[in-house]
């Protein structure tokens, strides 16, 4: 297997890029027929050297008959080894980071921080995974100076993986909380998962930042000799009105970023780039203009109406934050709440929930998904849909005016949609 990869790295370096997707493959790409559940990647490898792809790994032998096209038993453990050996040349700093919630704005705002000294390469968007990091790790170059790797996983072991395939120096945990208790075995097993990457550090000696204000973690700072903690001591949390203001060597800063939660991803990039010595000039800069553009807590006006679009993702945690982010705003307060999936308990992790969401004097609540209809009934006056679809039809015909709305859920029922039927 070593002299392939070898052989398939020797391929690599004469490329442009790397994809796994026939339908995007850019001209002088190397792709990756990998396997899903309903296809085989190896069917459209014709497609993408038609595209321009210079190289097409695939695991049909009989269909490996052209010079452009490399033979591999498992194209996606060969996209992964491939990784691994080219991330094995790259001698500068790699920083992996995971958690249960806020993992991508503080991999963004880590990166816009790093980027004002350093040459910069990290995950784009959401490829955290078996395949997203792979393809990020092969996105380095010979310019690259720094390197952020965020790791999203729900079952133990996926991050100890990732990392052996990574490498990282430096690790970052944002949180520990209730998210995939199904998958992860329990809450304990989402404990033993994340912590993976502070284990992996501890015995390859690299460097953790810890957040002292998560109990669990904070209890993890005795695992090591040499360790960063933050938030530091000279930074402080103002208020989130509803966008975060911090107090740093007794200078007000205003940001941003929406609910106070966002405050310690903000204290995350603060402490990293202090750390890597950018100046604070930069990183003020960096972490004060950062605005989020990604479904995660983006602030949207339309009309006289103001959204609260955080629909990538949801989890017990993330939703009590975003409902007490909705109420800090003044006037009239909606949420529109759909199913969080992936928990060991969901009927009563979505009952407790409501419950809360029941008691804050909202104008109206709003539910959608088929979790949230296990529970539609013990509150009568919440409302359920069953998709997003119909919920963008109700709210036409509502026509809510000055109204703050929240749009929170897991990434299956696509809420975003909702958005474009408020006016």
């Amino acid at each position: 297997m070593e002299k392939f990869i070898e052989y398939l790295y020797s391929k690599f370096l004469l490329c442009s890029s790397v994809s796994i997707d026939s339908r995007t493959v850019a001209e002088g790409a190397l792709f990756f027929g990998l396997n899903g559940p309903n296809f085989k990647g190896s069917k459209y490898a014709a497609a993408a050297l038609e595209k321009g792809a210079s190289f097409a790994v695939i695991d049909d032998p009989d269909e490996a008959n052209d010079p452009k096209i490399i033979y591999c038993e498992d194209p996606l453990k060969g996209l992964q080894d491939l990784a691994k050996f080219h991330r094995a040349f790259y001698k500068k700093s790699l920083i992996a980071l995971t958690g249960s919630n806020g993992k991508t704005t503080t991999k963004e705002l880590m990166f816009q921080v790093l980027s004002k000294k350093y040459i910069t390469h990290a995950t784009k968007g959401n490829l955290n995974n078996r395949i997203g990091v792979p393809l990020t790790l092969l996105g380095i170059t010979p310019q690259t100076q720094m390197v952020i790797i965020e790791m999203g996983a729900n079952h133990v072991g996926e991050i100890n993986e990732l990392c052996q395939m990574a490498q990282p120096t430096h690790g970052l945990i944002t949180n520990i909380g209730y998210a995939h208790t199904a998958t992860f075995g329990g809450f304990e097993g989402v404990v033993r998962g994340k912590s993976e990457l502070f284990e992996y550090l501890r015995t390859s000696h690299g460097l953790p930042f810890i957040n002292i204000e998560d109990k669990v973690l904070a209890n993890m700072t005795k695992r090591f000799k040499e360790k960063i903690t933050y938030p530091s001591t000279d930074m402080v949390f103002v208020a989130a009105q509803p966008m975060v203001s911090y107090e740093r060597a007794e200078v007000t800063h205003q940001t941003h970023l929406l609910g106070a939660y966002n405050y310690m991803n903000l204290a995350a990039a603060y402490a990293v780039g202090t750390y890597f010595e950018v100046e604070e000039e930069s990183i003020i800069d960096a972490v004060n203009n950062y605005q989020s553009d990604n479904m995660r807590s983006q602030l949207l006006l339309k009309g006289t109406n103001q959204i609260l679009l955080d629909a990538y993702n949801a989890n017990p945690d993330s939703m009590r934050v975003a409902l007490r982010s909705l109420e800090s705003f003044e006037g009239d307060k909606v949420a529109i709440l759909g199913d969080m999936n992936e928990l060991e308990d969901s009927a009563a992790a979505h009952f407790q929930l409501l419950q809360e969401a029941d008691q804050m004097g909202l104008r109206m609540i709003i539910t959608v998904g088929p979790q949230m209809a296990l529970i539609k009934g013990r509150f009568p006056e919440v409302k359920w849909f069953g998709t997003a679809t119909e919920v963008t039809h109700f709210v036409r015909e509502m026509s809510f005016e000055h109204t703050t709305v929240l749009l929170k859920a897991s990434r299956s029922i696509e809420l975003e949609g909702v958005v474009s039927s408020f006016n």
